[in-house]
């Protein structure tokens, strides 16, 4: 009976769902594995659950050339949502726009929540290169959904994808998801097509902090642990080296799978009577410790792996590949030894 209850449950669980979401790819995947006396066969008991939020195809882009130079100018030459190149002049001085905003000689807008011809509170901000955040303006003002995004230094941030992230919380409206291809600093400029509103901001692109995020992911656990009435979990030092090597594989092959074909606990060596357990993740959905735990507290499977009491211990591999298809990869292996 008992066998014949693992094996409906290994039925049951080995999926794998297909989602599409405003163009944004998160994979991320859990796996358990019990090594204990009094299972039957040959004493693994394997649950696994995979879901992709993949869509089919590359996301579209938008390349609106270089910014810097034509916001220092009068007129800014864009492309518009047709693929057409338009020059966008200011808006003549006193006369009230579209949008209902009164606009002064420069051509910048005056009134509302914002100071005049601002898309931003701030001058500069920082992003790390693994694009944690979409780029958002203060649209606290009506009129800025058809707007026009440039970079000054394609090498930092090449172009904006033409939408953001919304399973992150960003809102196409006012937000775009950069994408970085280097680090460093670039201008990022924004303007609505008539004119009305410009302005610019300083991003610096920074490397994504490895070992500082390895950290993090273990103190979000356990705040996670915390909340359901578990005891924390401590650094893996056993398993270190096998979840660093987890990651490094998901870049060819994602997947409980080895890219040998052998299944993933044989990176380990369980002792007798203990547990260990994985959970993976993957792409633009997981850019940051907090969204990666984020996603896998919202999967039963992943959530079941990080508030098991059995384990004691967690170690986590992160990889960072801005060549690859998913360019961060995530590895966590939980363990009882």
């Amino acid at each position: 009976m008992a066998a014949a209850a693992a094996a409906k449950m290994i039925r049951q669980t080995r999926m794998t769902i297909l989602l599409s979401v405003n163009a944004v790819a998160i994979l991320i995947a859990g796996v358990l594995v019990a090594s204990a006396m009094g299972f039957a066969g040959s004493g693994d008991l394997d649950v696994v659950s995979e879901y992709s939020d993949e869509i089919d195809g590359a996301v579209e882009e938008v390349d609106l050339g270089e910014g810097e130079s034509a916001f220092v100018q009068g007129n800014v030459t864009v492309t518009d949502e047709n693929g057409n190149t338009v020059t966008v002049k200011p808006a003549a001085p006193n006369s009230t726009t579209d949008a209902g905003e009164t606009t002064n000689a420069n051509g910048q807008a005056t009134g509302g929540n914002v100071p005049a011809g601002e898309l931003w509170n701030e001058t500069a901000i920082t992003l790390y290169q693994s694009a944690d955040k979409d780029l958002c303006i203060d649209d606290s003002l009506p009129g800025y959904s058809r707007m026009y995004w440039q970079s000054s230094n394609k090498n930092v941030i090449k172009s904006f994808y033409t939408t953001a992230r919304s399973s992150l919380g960003y809102n196409s409206s006012k937000c775009r998801y950069p994408l970085i291809v280097g680090t460093g600093k670039t201008t990022i400029t924004a303007g609505t097509y008539d004119g009305s509103r410009r302005d610019k901001i300083e991003v610096t692109v920074v490397s994504v902090p490895i070992d500082q995020w390895k950290d993090e992911v273990l103190k979000l656990v356990n705040n996670e642990r915390s909340k359901n009435g578990l005891p924390g979990l401590s650094w893996g030092s056993s398993t270190a080296s096998a979840s660093e090597t987890r990651a490094r594989e998901l870049v060819s092959n994602y997947s409980h799978t080895r890219p040998n074909g052998s299944e993933w606990k044989t990176i380990l060596n369980i002792p007798e009577g203990n547990y260990a357990g994985e959970n993976i993740a993957a792409g633009a959905g997981v850019p940051s410790p907090s969204t990666v735990v984020n996603a896998w507290m919202n999967s039963p499977s992943h959530r079941a792996n990080i508030l098991n009491n059995n384990f004691k211990y967690l170690s986590v591999g992160i990889v960072f590949d801005p060549g690859s298809k998913d360019k961060i990869y995530w590895a966590q292996i939980f363990s009882s030894f």
